[in-house]
């Protein structure tokens, strides 16, 4: 859930433009995103019926590895396209696990 805020954090009022001129905000997006897939990873493995709440889960993981292993050619319109769609459903589906 942490990962998930400070990426909501970094991001607020800044549109793609700031994003892409801004090397720090992208390093630290994509690294609190790599933190999330992983905690998701790992959730799925020990609490796969908590695991199975979680819409989109296998793709949050995908998303992680492709930016771990990856790292050479993040494309920032897809994270940046992530962050738009997904990251306040998926604050909200961790706000209702953790209620």
């Amino acid at each position: 859930m942490t990962a998930a805020e400070r990426i909501q954090r970094f991001i607020d009022g800044k549109t793609y433009e700031h994003y892409l001129a801004d090397e720090l905000l992208r390093s630290g997006v994509e690294r609190q995103f790599e933190i999330v897939g992983e905690a998701f990873g790992q959730l799925r493995k020990s609490h796969p019926v908590v695991a199975d709440q979680v819409p989109d889960l296998a793709k949050i993981v995908a998303f992680r590895n492709v930016l771990i292993h990856g790292y050479a050619t993040v494309d920032d319109a897809l994270v940046w396209g992530t962050l738009e769609a997904k990251l306040e459903p998926l604050i909200a589906c961790l706000r209702g696990l953790l209620a």
